[in-house]
């Protein structure tokens, strides 16, 4: 067996209590994606809306190891078990026991990819470090990614999420994170939830269910619901570390400016810091904040923390920006398509408010509201007017709630669809303009992103 083995099947065998099927062998990956197969890969075949098993011909072709599935591949080897999602979470508890790395989870309705995928920034800077990719935070991502950890691992840290109640809390348990960072609490997915965001913010809390002995949580003492995420994380033992603009903040912002990138001042465990990032959203100063008290946790210094801040481009879909050409000059996209809700609508429009320009919004449903969606829709109409936005094109449903609460003037036009709203928005553009698009993914507020760099093509803005 090879040195650089991620496992051995004899490992995978010790961790799931399966049997071999075939010659042993050793992996160097793990995935559940027949389309993303490296040579050397284990494959887990996952039951789902297509059995996995039909997949491991493929697998195999494309130069996978070895397969864990609940029945024996032709012509492969292969670790036979009962339950392969079951044996996925055990393959990524025996990878969290054996490798000594501290870890943190991150939650929260809004900014947990962003601020999981700044703190893994600096966690590669800082030596043998480990994350999620993509937004893989749920009962297959998180297993998942434990099951990937190489053995020498520093540090790791991991994205939580959930739609229910009860999703959060198994997999906190799996991961058992020395430090739990909630970004913050708001109406999302709150069409599953009885009590409303009451019940979200519990759902939330479930990321303390694992917390390591001693270990911190790190909460927005700026969100309404930090007395109940705090009295649950003292109910688990943990200790509370919090960042806001209080003067009791562990980490307290202090100033702002957002023009071309983000320059927040504030104060650290009293120690005045300087975070500066290519994000020019006014979130991005407690994202950063709430960063740096992880990174904290898992022994990573405060300077390698806002290196990796400085550093740190938007992700698609996420604050990423780009220049359109039209003639005469450029007007600048900011693509903020992969997701949204309440705050997180709020806190573009606001972001966009601080830009020099004339402001465009183009806005697409947000999804999983409840009954109260529509209220919640048309309540952007005074964020929209207080940002000085000069037009707000609307899409969807939904949204059509917004365009109705809108001052005449502001109305830019509404549509059925994102791919319908499209061209009003390219008639609409001229040089210097800010046009901010933001809507839930299942809205395809991307649609729109692409037809305006279709359209006026592309550069890095």
């Amino acid at each position: 067996m090879s040195d650089a083995a991620l496992w051995t099947s004899d490992e995978i065998i010790a961790a799931t209590g399966g049997s071999l099927s075939g010659t042993a062998f050793a992996a160097t990956g793990v995935t559940f994606d027949s389309r993303e197969v490296l040579p050397g890969d284990l494959i887990v075949a996952l039951a789902g809306e297509r059995d996995g098993h039909d997949f491991i011909p493929k697998a195999l072709g494309m130069g996978a190891a070895g397969v864990l599935a609940s029945r024996a591949p032709e012509g492969g080897s292969a670790v036979l078990v009962p339950d392969t999602l079951r044996a996925l979470e055990k393959l990524g508890v025996a990878a969290r026991d054996r490798a000594p790395a501290r870890r943190a989870a991150v939650t929260g309705s809004v900014g947990k990819t962003s601020v999981t995928q700044a703190i893994a920034a600096a966690l590669h800077l800082a030596g043998h470090g480990h994350s999620s990719v993509k937004s893989f935070n749920n009962h297959i991502g998180v297993p998942l990614t434990l099951a990937r950890m190489p053995r020498d691992t520093q540090r790791a840290v991991f994205e939580i999420g959930m739609n229910h109640a009860g999703e959060i809390g198994p997999l906190s348990q799996f991961v058992a994170p020395h430090v739990a960072v909630i970004t913050t609490v708001g109406p999302v997915h709150i069409e599953n939830f009885s009590d409303g965001e009451a019940g979200v913010a519990r759902a939330k809390a479930e990321v303390f269910e694992g917390l390591a002995p001693g270990g911190a949580a790190v909460l927005n003492a700026d969100d309404r619901w930090s007395p109940l995420l705090r009295d649950a994380a003292l109910a688990k033992g943990g200790r509370v570390l919090t960042f806001g603009v209080g003067a009791e903040c562990d980490a307290r912002l202090l100033a702002s400016t957002h023009e071309g990138e983000g320059r927040f001042r504030g104060v650290l465990n009293g120690r005045e810091i300087l975070i500066v990032t290519p994000q020019s959203g006014a979130h991005w100063g407690h994202n950063g904040l709430a960063v740096l008290l992880a990174l904290g946790e898992l022994g990573v210094s405060v300077e390698t923390g806002l290196q990796a801040l400085a550093a740190y481009a938007p992700l698609t879909g996420r604050g990423a920006e780009f220049a359109l050409h039209l003639p005469g000059g450029t007007a600048a996209l900011i693509d903020e398509s992969y997701n949204a809700n309440p705050i997180s609508m709020r806190a573009a429009l606001a972001t966009l408010g601080r830009r020099e320009g004339r402001r465009i919004a183009v806005l697409t449903d947000m999804l999983e509201l409840g009954p109260d969606g529509g209220k919640m829709h048309a309540d952007l109409a005074q964020a929209a007017d207080v940002a000085g936005v000069a037009r707000v094109f609307t899409a969807g449903p939904l949204m059509r709630h917004l365009d109705q609460a809108l001052p005449a003037a502001l109305r830019g036009g509404w549509a059925e669809t994102a791919a319908e709203l499209a061209p009003l928005v390219q008639a609409e553009l001229r040089r210097g303009d800010v046009v901010m698009v933001k809507g839930s993914n299942g809205s395809k507020a991307s649609a729109v992103v692409a037809a305006l760099k279709t359209a006026f093509g592309e550069g890095a803005g």
